[in-house]
């Protein structure tokens, strides 16, 4: 009995398709992606959407508003108390942000090198940044109280000062007092950060260069420094992000007193829209944060293309 080629069954080709695909790292990239991208899109897509939409309404707490254009960001710009908030958020962020490099810059490098129980020092650097916030700013209302602050009993003991200092009742002082409780949480993410991209730096290269004369300044304005550069512009994007935002700190400890002094916009947003009602406003506080929060994103972007650039990758 004769069996033609027609009749014989040919290989599926979608079983062929599927192997093709299994092996295509693009393909395989996109799958395993989807789970995350609709994460994102449920949590992060839709309630940005929705706050973006609020901004143009005038939406209160138990009563769906109707659609108000830019009134919302009318009555903003006339405001002085929000423009005192973007104020605060501004210099909140940049002197929180640029002591947080520095002393992380200085920490890593500090930890970096041939210490005594170095591993033990690094996991206490650890602490501030993995005990919760809230806890944290429980602590700095303790430590910042105006009659039971331990820092006033501890300069009155010395003879520095008379009297007890007003921490979070004066302006000034409150505005200190919050930044320096940011940066105390803040290091740690920025120790570490920078310690790991210290450690990818081959020693060859300070070797060499020491061979040639170059002293410790010198090592680290060449080497250290332009080597860092790609992880020190994603470390200090997410530091912006995460101080540009702050709330549960500033929350916790002056609910933005003194008479505004040390409202962010984060802050600000929330007090219009939950305690105050006005969904509205306040969903237009948060989308002005917007702008800032992209021009930090931006600065990471470029920043990582110009050590590429530097690197001789493509664009």
């Amino acid at each position: 009995m004769s069996v033609s080629a027609d009749s014989i069954p040919a290989a599926p080709s979608s079983r062929w398709s599927l192997s093709r695909l299994a092996h295509d790292h693009n393909v395989l990239g996109v799958l395993f992606l989807l789970p995350a991208a609709a994460f994102l899109l449920v949590f992060l897509t839709y309630p940005l959407g929705l706050g973006v939409w609020l901004g143009f309404t005038d939406t209160r707490i138990g009563r769906s508003g109707i659609f108000v254009g830019l009134e919302n960001y009318q009555l903003l710009w006339e405001d002085h108390i929000f423009w005192l908030s973007v104020f605060n958020t501004i210099l909140y962020t940049t002197v929180a942000s640029v002591l947080k490099f520095g002393l992380g810059l200085w920490l890593a490098l500090l930890l970096n090198e041939r210490l005594p129980f170095k591993a033990f020092f690094r996991a206490i650097v650890l602490l501030p940044w993995v005990v919760p916030t809230v806890l944290s700013a429980i602590a700095f209302w303790w430590i910042y109280d105006a009659q039971f602050s331990i820092i006033s009993w501890a300069l009155i003991k010395i003879g520095l000062i008379d009297s007890n200092i007003n921490f979070l009742g004066d302006a000034t002082n409150a505005r200190a007092s919050v930044i320096a409780a940011n940066v105390w949480r803040g290091i740690p993410f920025v120790a570490i950060s920078l310690l790991a991209g210290l450690q990818t730096i081959p020693p060859s290269l300070h070797e060499a260069a020491t061979l040639d004369g170059a002293t410790s300044w010198q090592r680290f304005r060449h080497i250290t420094l332009p080597m860092l550069t790609p992880i020190i512009a994603v470390v200090m994007t997410f530091s912006v992000l995460f101080t540009f935002t702050d709330f549960q700190l500033i929350y916790v400890l002056t609910r933005g007193g003194p008479l505004n002094a040390t409202h962010l916009m984060a802050t600000l947003s929330f007090q219009r829209a939950i305690p105050g009602g006005q969904l509205g406003e306040g969903a237009a506080i948060a989308v002005a944060m917007i702008p800032f929060l992209l021009a930090a994103i931006l600065f990471s972007y470029f920043g990582l293309q110009r050590r590429r650039w530097q690197q001789g990758g493509a664009d």
